[in-house]
């Protein structure tokens, strides 16, 4: 039987960042694609069943669809964290099996969890017991000394028996010893192929790849092979990149960006949340990265830097930032050296 999540066709997406992705991003981006998958940032489950749920959970139904990451190994408190954030109406649940960072590992979860496949196992059959909606597994290569030849067929093998509907793979190993996490994004050589492999293998099986794509033009080779692409730092320095998903991925009309329209959601929203008690840098942060190439997107970088973190500032520097950038002009054409 076809794995019903392929039924979705090829899939773009955003990828879960912590630090970056919250909801002030996920709805920036929204504004510039409407057809891309957006994750959220990892969200330990001990959180959710302890913490501030609507703080940690809500988000605005502009953003859909949106997946909620999970952080965690135990599946008790992974269906539990489900359960839970159903409420809420994501759109997919993914576990996190690929983070390297310091405090991930010592909460036993993120890429350290390769080690122990059947851990995950278990975490993706209990949260797939309790959802209503796609669960999804994140995950890498392999990591330190495993021969991702080895383990990585072993893992998919078991996610698929567990009954994950799609898994995202990053390219890479990860080294949980001696390596930053920015290293681990970087350093680790990349193995497309084999991740082509297991989706030659696995041709019933949504497969997705992630690690090292810079442009819509990559990702559109990825997918020739692969059902779905992920790109993260990429989409979130370059975000213009996004406006272009929904025609040269998902193939619809091609058609400029309104940024007026941009502008005047980003300031309406901005000052929504200003209501509720943000700053406006909290929205503004996540834009710094629109413009790039474009006459003025020097300027408009040092508003938005600058003049959107003073304590007076309001929906009105948003303005002023787009004011800066000459936006009919385009963005200017990069010429390579020869």
């Amino acid at each position: 039987m076809k794995n019903q999540y392929l039924n979705r066709g090829k899939v773009f997406a955003v990828a879960p960042m912590i630090d970056w992705t919250d909801r002030h991003c996920r709805y920036f981006h929204r504004q510039l694609t409407g057809r891309a998958l957006l994750y959220t940032e990892m969200v330990v489950a001990d959180a959710i069943i302890h913490g501030h749920r609507d703080r940690l959970l809500g988000f605005s139904p502009e953003e859909h669809p949106v997946a909620l990451q999970l952080g965690g190994s135990d599946p008790a408190k992974l269906s539990e964290a489900v359960r839970i954030a159903a409420d809420y109406g994501y759109d997919e649940f993914n576990l996190n099996v690929g983070c390297p960072s310091d405090r991930v590992q010592s909460g036993t979860f993120g890429a350290c969890l390769m080690q122990t496949p059947e851990v995950v196992e278990g975490c993706a059959a209990a949260m797939k017991k309790v959802a209503t909606v796609p669960v999804t597994v994140k995950c890498r290569i392999g990591v330190d000394d495993q021969e991702p030849t080895e383990v990585l067929p072993d893992f998919l093998a078991r996610m698929i028996g567990a009954g994950a509907d799609a898994i995202w793979i990053h390219a890479r190993k990860a080294w949980l010893k001696g390596l930053s996490p920015k290293e681990n994004r970087e350093i680790p050589p990349l193995d497309y192929e084999l991740v082509y492999r297991m989706k030659r293998e696995n041709p019933n099986v949504f497969l997705g790849i992630n690690g090292g794509i810079d442009s819509l033009e990559a990702a559109s080779r990825h997918l020739e092979v692969m059902d779905g692409v992920m790109l993260g730092r990429a989409s979130y320095h370059n975000a213009t990149m996004l406006t272009g998903v929904d025609e040269k991925i998902y193939g619809e009309p091609a058609q400029e960006p309104d940024w007026h329209a941009v502008r005047d959601a980003m300031m309406a929203y901005a000052e929504r949340v200003m209501a509720d008690g943000g700053r406006l840098s909290h929205v503004t942060r996540h834009m710094v990265g629109l413009f790039q190439g474009f006459a003025g997107a020097r300027r408009y970088r040092q508003i938005l830097s600058t003049d959107a973190t003073r304590a007076s500032a309001g929906p009105e520097v948003i303005a002023a930032a787009f004011a800066s950038v000459d936006i009919a002009g385009g963005p200017k054409v990069q010429v390579a050296a020869e």
